[in-house]
């Protein structure tokens, strides 16, 4: 029999760039866009682009940790955001693109702040690591036309300009972690 799965949920900016990576990365028997650790009930991507809702774009991951581990998952998503800059990615700037790890375990929530705090340590980059590191909250789907956005509209403008470099750096950084 094989193992269970674990879900871990990331705000790594843009859902359509996180999720256009994280499709990429073995070991994932799901990825999901959506929206969590805000306050309202049944967000919706109208809500929340105002930032008052107080949810974070995300994408929900659901891995075999036998495939791949919690930490290679962390380390992809350090390497295709910037955890420094607080509330805001390139130019997509709110609450709702903050930097956040949302955990489903303690053992999850515990690994993530360790990660945070050796990087920050290490000296890995220039300003502080500004990720949130919680447990999930109020998680929520995001409507359909969110879901594999990237691969639906691999010419829309800002899928070329911003998915398309993100998902380039995963596969060179990352070959052994990638989909054959």
């Amino acid at each position: 029999m094989g193992s269970a799965t674990q879900t871990l949920v990331l705000g790594g900016g843009c859902f359509w760039c996180t999720e256009s990576v994280f499709l990429q990365v073995r070991g994932l028997t799901q990825v999901e866009s959506g929206y969590s650790n805000g306050q309202a009930p049944q967000p919706t991507y109208e809500m929340v682009c105002t930032g008052t809702s107080g949810h974070n774009e995300v994408v929900r991951l659901e891995f075999d940790p036998q495939h791949i581990s919690l930490t290679e998952l962390l380390e992809i998503f350090f390497v295709i955001h910037d955890p420094t800059t607080l509330n805001r990615q390139g130019h997509d700037v709110g609450t709702q693109y903050r930097s956040a790890i949302y955990c489903t375990t303690s053992e999850q929530l515990q690994a993530a702040q360790a990660m945070v705090q050796a990087l920050d340590a290490a000296g890995d980059f220039s300003k502080p690591i500004v990720t949130e590191v919680k447990m999930l909250s109020n998680y929520a789907r995001a409507e359909e036309y969110h879901q594999n956005y990237f691969a639906k509209n691999p010419g829309q403008g800002y899928c070329l300009a911003v998915a398309a470099p993100k998902v380039a750096k995963f596969k060179k950084t990352f070959a052994r972690l990638a989909k054959p």
